[in-house]
This record gives structure tokens, sequence and C-alpha cells, in this order.
């Protein structure tokens, strides 16, 4: 018997199925309605409830706690002058704020609460970084509501491999143990097991790659598949009598080179890694026996880089979704904008269920279920869902940046919350 992709990915639907086949595209749900993608997740509901009971702490916000007002930190990359020219092509609800200030974090769970998401994964840039130094503040109020806190590990520094174990014995221990386990994640598997789970950015790229001038270019962040096998398998030895499991992904869509490096699955991140190609990564990552997650997302609208020096190789990267190009000063093009990522949000969403939850992938066997919501808060790519101003409480001071603020600045906030509902 011959089955296409249409019919696979509708197999097991119950009576989704005829509507799965009839909206259902080539490589995944891209392109359908919006009443298609409410069905799927509708049919997925009783099962996700009855497998995974603490459902909303299977969705977890990427969070950066890397912002600073004195200093400011991250607000004035790439040659921007905050708190009014700030880097983000949309101006935050809350301003330029500090990733320390308590009143701040206090809203950003009050926001991640009413959406639904149960836990965040903090941006994690070393021992003793900035990031780090506020790892115990935001725990405290995201324990205060109700939310727990994991770890996504940043490429910070060129021995990160070598310091993998002794890292991630150093989170358990100050943010797990002497907290008394109070808010960090232990993943819950279907068969009630859990354990903690890491996720690792830039952590397969290639030695080198060729420049648009065709030089021969190091990537600093390159590591032997060798050295991560050695490494994940000290820290699974290491922790075999501590926890069930101890989950560690990587980014890296290839899964022959997920599985060679030791990896547990692959954890795609970001906007750009588009959904056409999620199907291919999760029939690739079944073949070798690894879990799979792919992110929820409103699109890209990652800011440009200024003053880029004569003949370098710098491209900004595209609005996401694809569109015809949009002149921002108009509000038809900000609504547009609008429109397009919410679609974006039900259909990244509706797509990562119904490969996480299909019987004939990897997944379903394993008992895993994750969805990483990408991001809270990363203004700079414009993946955020972190709410903005509204479009007509920017100050005549903003306006003249040019940002991108559409007329309700908590529509990503508020279309995520309205998908969630659906399964939560």
């Amino acid at each position: 018997m011959t089955f296409t992709r249409r019919t696979l990915l509708a197999s097991g639907f119950g009576a989704a199925a005829s509507t799965v086949v009839n909206a259902v595209g080539p490589t995944g749900v891209n392109g359908v309605s919006d009443e298609a993608m409410a069905l799927l997740l509708v049919e997925s509901r009783r099962w996700l409830h009855q497998q995974y009971p603490d459902l909303r702490r299977h969705f977890v916000f990427e969070y950066y706690p890397w912002y600073g007002r004195n200093p400011m930190r991250h607000w004035q990359q790439w040659g921007r002058e905050p708190p009014l020219d700030l880097a983000a092509n949309t101006m935050p609800a809350l301003g330029a704020y500090d990733s320390r200030w308590v009143s701040v974090v206090e809203q950003h769970a009050r926001w991640i609460n009413e959406s639904g998401v149960g836990a965040v994964n903090l941006s994690w840039w070393g021992r003793g970084e900035f990031e780090d130094r506020a790892v115990h503040l935001i725990m405290d109020v995201m324990h205060a509501h109700d939310i727990r806190v994991t770890f996504h590990l940043e490429p910070y520094g060129p021995k990160r491999a070598e310091q993998l174990p002794a890292d991630v014995a150093y989170i358990l221990q100050e943010y797990g143990e002497k907290r008394q386990w109070d808010c960090l994640l232990l993943h819950r598997w279907s068969d009630g097991t859990t354990g903690p789970v890491f996720k690792l950015f830039n952590s397969l790229v290639p030695k080198s790659i060729r420049d648009c001038r065709g030089k021969e270019v190091e990537l600093r962040d390159y590591v032997p598949q060798g050295t991560w096998r050695r490494v994940t398998d000290e820290i699974r030895k290491t922790l075999r009598h501590d926890f069930d499991h101890v989950t560690i992904l990587s980014e890296s869509p290839n899964a022959g080179d997920v599985a060679s490096a030791g990896f547990d699955g692959l954890a795609i991140y970001g906007p750009d890694s588009l959904q056409t190609h999620w199907l291919e990564w999760a029939l690739e990552a079944s073949r070798k026996g690894l879990a799979f997650t792919f992110n929820v997302n409103p699109g890209l609208d990652e800011i440009e880089q200024r003053d880029v020096a004569f003949g370098s190789c710098y491209e900004p990267r595209p609005f996401i979704p694809a569109t015809s190009q949009l002149r921002w000063m108009k509000s038809s093009a900000r609504e547009r904008a609008r429109y397009l990522s919410e679609h974006q949000i039900g259909e990244t969403l509706a797509t990562s269920v119904l490969l996480q939850t299909h019987p004939w992938l990897e997944n379903v066997r394993q008992g895993f279920f994750l969805v990483y919501v990408c991001s809270f808060n990363e203004w700079h790519e414009g993946h955020q869902f972190e709410p903005m101003k509204d479009w007509a409480a920017l100050t005549p001071q903003e306006r003249v940046h040019g940002y991108h603020n559409p007329v309700n600045g908590a529509y990503r906030l508020q279309c995520l919350q309205r998908w969630l509902k659906r399964l939560l």
C-alpha cells in the first residue's frame, strides 16, 4: 500500500481525518483555514489530556533575561540609541525595561499565565553572567505565579561543550536542589516518569562555510560530534540514579548529526525554519529514534543592522510570513502584518501538535510532547509575544523611528490565548 504525505498526516485522527485530508498541504498544515486548524486541535485535546495531566507545562515560552537599563544592554544593539530608538521594530508596552526589575518580571508572569503557557525557557550564557545573575529573581516571581523554569544553553564560549557536564550540574544544584525543586521544570512523559530538559543553541554548526566572496570562514561555535557524544554520555551516566530522564535537545534539523552527537532529539528554533520542512524532519527523527519539537511562532520582523561596512556579506532577513513589500508607515501595512502573524501562530501550533501526536511518529512511541513558543521577548528578531504599545499610544518622538506597532499591541498574546484555549 502506498501512502502519501497527506494520508500519513490524516491517519489516526478519527472524526477530523476527512478535514485533515482536505486541509493538510503536501508538507504540513500550511495555507489552511482557521476552522480546519481548530478542528485538528479539538481532536487532539482529549488524547493529550489523558496522556499529560499537566498539559500547560508542556508549552514553554523562550524567555530572554538579557535586557538592562543602567547601563543599557541589548536595547542599543546594531547602532540603536535608546530609550526612544530601540533595537526592535516595535516599541514594547513596557518600554526599554531591565530584566532584573521585579515589577517587569511580575507583569511578564501575569501575561504568561493569561496566555495559558505553563513554563519558560531561560536563555542562559554561563555561570556568573548577567542572565545567570537574574535567574533567582525570575524563579521567585515565576514560582509565585505557578510557572516553571527550564534552560536554553547558548553558545557562550569556546569550551562550552567541555563545560556542559559541570554547567548542567550547577543548574540542577543551584536552581533545583537549593530551591527544593520549587520551580525547575521536570518534564513529565506520558508514563509518569520525569526529568529535566535542556536545549542547546547552535550546537551542530559546520566547521566552516563559504562567504559571499567564496572565502572559507571558520565558525566559532563548531564542536565535533564526538565531543558532544562524550559529554552527553557523561551527563546521563552521572545523573542516571537521580532522574528517570535527562533530555538534551539540539536545534539542528539534521537527525543524523543529532543522533551521532548523542542528543535525545531535535528542537527547532525560530520562524525562519519554515514549517514546510517539519514533516520531513519529523520523519527522519523518527527513523533515528529521536524525539522532536517544533516551535509556535508569529513570524519574523527582525531589525536591520546600521552602518554596515562596505563589502560586508550582511543581508537583512526578510519578513516572515513572506508577503509583498510592506510600507510600514501605512496603517494598512501594519494591519496586514498583524493578520499574517495571527495566521502563522495558528498554523505553527496546529502543525506542531499534529506531528507530535501522530501515532506513526516517534514522539507518541516515546511518550514525549513539548512545544516551545518562540518567543516571549526576543525583540531584536521580532517574534515576541510580549505586548507592544498600541499604535495610538506611541509618542511623536517614538513614531519618527518608524516602529511597526499595530492598532492592538497585545494581539499576539491574545491570539495565542485563543488557540491554546482549544487545547488546555
